[in-house]
């Protein structure tokens, strides 16, 4: 009897291996490509405005906004300590995102599961989502008044129609099939909700949210722009009033940084909740 040898295990980790490295070289690529745009752009600006091609005045200087980001560290901002400011701006959008996002899922599985229900509010949900949201910062603000409530509602209102309509459409694109066995099986309205509908509709959601959280920054902002005592969107108008383009870019900066921030910790929400998922980033 002759001994028989297994290669194919060994061709296997050859090919993923391959593609695992495919996989490396194309994400350090990415991320040089990236570097080298940023450093285009940000070595444009300055050279475009030492050589008197760009008005410094009117668009800032990036040497100059490192400058400002460095004094406001180490010295405050004209309306307090910048730490505060952020968090400030982060608690208003943080909240808002997070009761806006619990309605609209809240509110897209409950008419997205129940005809007659979506039926009766379909046309106000349309009518109030023509409304630029925007515009009712000025009626927050009158009735809540200066404070944080006033920009939590904003944000609250700002967030709730992006979750509620991929929470409505997520219900609505269950798999009619798993539906109509679960129900075979004797499910309950509720276990069908829980096993098979959620689920299906968790991608639309958490797509929804990557989103949101940008929309809870911008309502926050806006209403802190249109009253308020402190914030990010409070230093903006400052440094706008008194013509500081370097301040106005140094707050944008700090407030991608905390986008960007929230966009990674629910892309880590986000990975361990769709952790069924089959995973598409290695070919075969």
């Amino acid at each position: 009897m002759t001994e028989t040898t297994v290669t194919a295990p060994l061709a296997t980790d050859g090919r993923i291996e391959t593609a695992v490295q495919r996989l490396r070289r194309h994400q350090r690529l990415v991320l040089a490509l990236r570097l080298a745009v940023l450093v285009f752009l940000i070595g444009g600006w300055e050279f475009g405005v030492r050589f008197e091609l760009i008005d410094p005045f009117f668009f800032g200087q990036p040497s100059g906004i490192v400058l400002k980001l460095i004094d406001w560290t180490e010295n405050g901002t004209s309306i307090g300590p910048l730490w505060k400011q952020i968090w400030v701006t982060i608690y208003e959008a943080g909240a808002g995102f997070l009761i806006g996002s619990a309605m609209g899922i809240l509110c897209g599985i409950a008419l997205g599961r129940n005809q007659l229900l979506s039926d009766v509010f379909s046309i106000y949900i349309k009518v109030a989502n023509s409304i630029p949201r925007v515009v009712l910062g000025s009626i927050f603000i009158v009735a809540l008044g200066l404070g944080a409530a006033s920009k939590i509602a904003l944000a609250v209102v700002m967030v709730f129609f992006v979750v509620f309509a991929n929470a409505f459409q997520g219900v609505r694109e269950a798999d009619k099939n798993l539906i109509a066995n679960a129900r075979i099986l004797g499910a309950s309205n509720w276990q069908m909700t829980r096993a098979v509908v959620l689920p299906s509709a968790l991608s639309w959601i958490l797509a929804s949210l990557h989103v949101s959280f940008g929309f809870a920054l911008v309502g926050a902002i806006v209403g802190e722009f249109l009253g308020a005592r402190e914030g990010m969107g409070l230093l903006i108008a400052t440094a706008q009033g008194s013509f500081d383009s370097n301040g106005v870019f140094a707050a944008m900066i700090v407030i991608a940084i905390v986008a960007l921030l929230a966009e990674w910790i629910l892309t880590m929400i986000e990975n361990r909740l769709l952790t069924w998922r089959p995973d598409t980033t290695v070919n075969e």
